[in-house]
């Protein structure tokens, strides 16, 4: 229903009609170089389905999320230089005071000296690209342990089933069905069958129940140099550097986090770097010292190249979970 659900779990779920939709709050800002939305705020979209994100026709994107002062939706779009951002909820005023450094201000792309004629066509070729640094911890911690040693496919599932059934309607007029995630006590409170009809395994749930137990002290990390909040965050069982980093590329906007882990990151990098579609962690981490400092953006730039080897071996099989 349009309305969406909210309230207490379980049976005591109830439809609640959308209340009237009141003027949006409206911030302008004018960047200090080229921009490039799909390409900064990508990495924040979890799957073509993610409830919590929409990258529209017309080039805008909206976003709902849950900011410290509660649920808030947020419209940018870009035109003649200048970025409109329109907010709406309990969260507005917060997301239009974070909208700079949303969409990069706090990023310096001038500090990346390619060392690869590779990385420097594509840079020339997406000037755009900033890194994006949201302020929040959770929003991208939780789909991380969500997203841990399965396709991404069920990741993407998982979330937004998850999402949709548990996270409150987007305040504001949006585009569809959209949600804001839920607060760490409703993730909490799901039912263990529930994460399993989600397709999630009871290791990445019990991961995300002992996140959201010190979710404040995880939230505050955001105000901790990368390398220090990626400490904090492993010291929750269930975190490690996969997790961590793909966490703090988001909610720091970190150019030098690497994630190492990945099935098949290193093998990407190694090929687009070196030809060497075996690359293992170590390799790459070898490949990339040229760009210390800057070796997540590396990263990035590599992806964005399309530099990728053909794939060879089987695909990653799909989990049965939701079948318990």
């Amino acid at each position: 229903m349009p309305g969406g659900r909210t309230g207490a779990l379980g049976d005591a779920f109830t439809e609640v009609p959308r209340q009237a939709v009141a003027p949006g709050r409206v911030r302008t800002w004018v960047p200090d170089g080229p921009l490039d939305l799909r390409l900064v705020l990508g990495p924040l979209r979890r799957g073509p389905g993610d409830p919590a994100f929409r990258a529209m026709p017309d080039g805008s994107v909206w976003r709902a999320v849950r900011t410290p002062l509660g649920p808030g939706t947020l419209r940018v779009s870009a035109r003649g230089g200048q970025v409109c951002g329109e907010a709406w909820g309990p969260g507005a005023e917060w997301l239009l005071e974070q909208l700079p450094e949303l969409l990069g201000a706090a990023d310096d792309p001038s500090l990346f000296v390619p060392r690869h004629r590779l990385l420097a066509l594509t840079r020339h070729r997406r000037p755009g690209l900033r890194l994006t640094r949201t302020g929040l911890v959770m929003e991208s911690l939780i789909p991380s342990i969500l997203e841990q040693k399965v396709t991404t496919a069920e990741a993407y599932a998982a979330w937004r089933t998850l999402v949709r059934k548990y996270g409150e309607p987007a305040p504001g007029p949006v585009p569809g069905r959209m949600h804001v995630m839920p607060a760490p006590r409703t993730w909490a409170l799901i039912p263990s069958w529930e994460w399993r009809r989600a397709g999630v395994d009871d290791k990445r749930a019990s991961t995300v129940l002992r996140a959201v137990r010190v979710a404040a002290r995880l939230e505050e990390t955001v105000r901790m140099p990368p390398a220090a909040a990626r400490e904090r965050l492993e010291r929750v069982p269930g975190i490690g550097p996969w997790t961590s980093a793909e966490t703090v590329q988001r909610s720091h906007g970190a150019p030098d986090e690497v994630t190492v882990g990945d099935l098949h990151l290193p093998g990407i990098v190694g090929h687009a770097l070196a030809g060497n579609r075996w690359a293992d962690d170590a390799e790459m981490l070898r490949l990339l010292e040229p760009y210390a400092g800057q070796r997540h953006r590396a990263v990035r730039l590599i992806l964005l190249s399309g530099r990728v080897p053909e794939r060879r071996g089987p695909r990653m099989p799909k989990g049965h979970v939701g079948r318990l």
